[in-house]
């Protein structure tokens, strides 16, 4: 089970009642369209009405309203009426019934819901797959938001669903560990997969899943046990994440060396614009490959600075001197404005 918001996320109704929605409103407008046909073709063929008259006074009896009759009735027409009367004024109680009571449920609201949320999801690219929206997954999907991130929530519970629905985010009432769920949610489009459920169970199941639908999709993985750290790895999790290991080691830290603490959370967090510390990822074809960081001008030309630089092997350089060259598949951590690290960003995929 995943733990106690965001797609906005869509909310799978109870079985119960999307049974009730394919069978009371479309079974009640079905007896209606059936009770008009019939009204009408009776009084063209014992009366030997037009169409027109014969379905003007159709609806005004079974509908009760009875201004005056189209024309006089013989006694077989008195005894349709009756039969017509009988079986149609019924059939509009019970239609009208049941579609107030869709009404006032909430039905068609929900059903704009859903249809407005698969559209999104149709739509949606680039994105990441938040499984699980209880404390860890709520967070999270808060923080994506803040940093304008699109995110499709997967959550089993009715209750977390339905919150991350309020909230607008795109979302899904389903399991997260099933191919139809994460296809639906967009895998092949997606830029990452969080799994975050509650156990490490479900996470592993959650992992393996997605990583054998998209061998290339980068993976974050929460865990709960250290001794399923290495199964969430060799499930096909990028990267394995202990909430409380990083919880007492930022308190350590901000024991330790609170300044320190101050200026990472500055750098970022995504309420503070003044400051953003990103990540450039350098493409084969760009300008800056071959340059070394000082050739490149990029403290002179975008005013941020290269804290470190992440080569394609996996090595960490931290603080390059400014003779260290770019290569294709570097991944630049820079620090600096929102907008010049943007500027940068923009140079660097032409």
């Amino acid at each position: 089970m995943s733990e106690p918001r965001a797609v906005h996320t869509v909310a799978n109704e109870p079985t119960g009642f999307r049974g009730a929605w394919v069978r009371g409103p479309r079974l009640a407008v079905l007896l209606l369209l059936i009770i008009i046909a019939a009204g009408t073709l009776g009084y063209v063929i014992v009366e030997g009405w037009n169409a027109w008259d014969a379905f003007f006074m159709t609806v005004t009896t079974i509908t009760t309203v009875g201004y005056r009759e189209v024309h006089p009735l013989s006694f077989p027409g008195q005894v349709f009426t009756t039969v017509l009367i009988l079986s149609g004024v019924g059939t509009v109680f019970y239609a009208a019934t049941t579609i107030a009571t869709i009404v006032v449920e909430g039905g068609l609201q929900r059903g704009f819901e859903r249809r407005r949320i698969n559209r999104m999801l149709e739509q949606v690219q680039d994105h990441f797959i938040l499984c699980g929206h209880g404390r860890i997954g709520s967070i999270i999907a808060e923080e994506l938001h803040g940093h304008g991130m699109p995110f499709v929530v997967i959550e089993r519970d009715p209750e977390r669903a339905a919150h991350v629905t309020r909230r607008g985010w795109i979302g899904l009432q389903e399991d997260a560990s099933r191919e139809e769920v994460l296809a639906r949610a967009g895998i092949h489009r997606a830029r990452g997969l969080i799994a975050a459920v509650g156990t490490d169970a479900e996470n592993v199941y959650t992992v393996l899943t997605a990583r054998v639908m998209r061998p290339d999709l980068y993976i974050i993985a929460r865990v709960e046990s250290e001794d399923a750290e290495h199964k969430l790895r060799r499930a096909g999790a990028d990267r394995v994440i202990s909430p409380y290991q990083i919880g007492a080691s930022h308190i350590v830290q901000t024991a330790l060396r609170p300044a320190v603490v101050d200026f990472v959370q500055l750098a970022t967090r995504s309420e503070h614009l003044d400051l953003s510390m990103e990540q450039v990822h350098i493409t084969p074809g760009s300008a800056l490959v071959g340059k070394s960081i000082v050739d490149a001008g990029i403290r002179q030309r975008f005013g941020v600075i290269v804290v470190a630089i992440k080569r394609a092997d996996g090595t960490m350089q931290f603080n390059p001197p400014p003779e260290a060259v770019i290569q294709a598949q570097d991944e630049l951590v820079v620090l600096g404005g929102p907008q010049s690290v943007k500027a940068l960003e923009e140079t660097v995929s032409v």
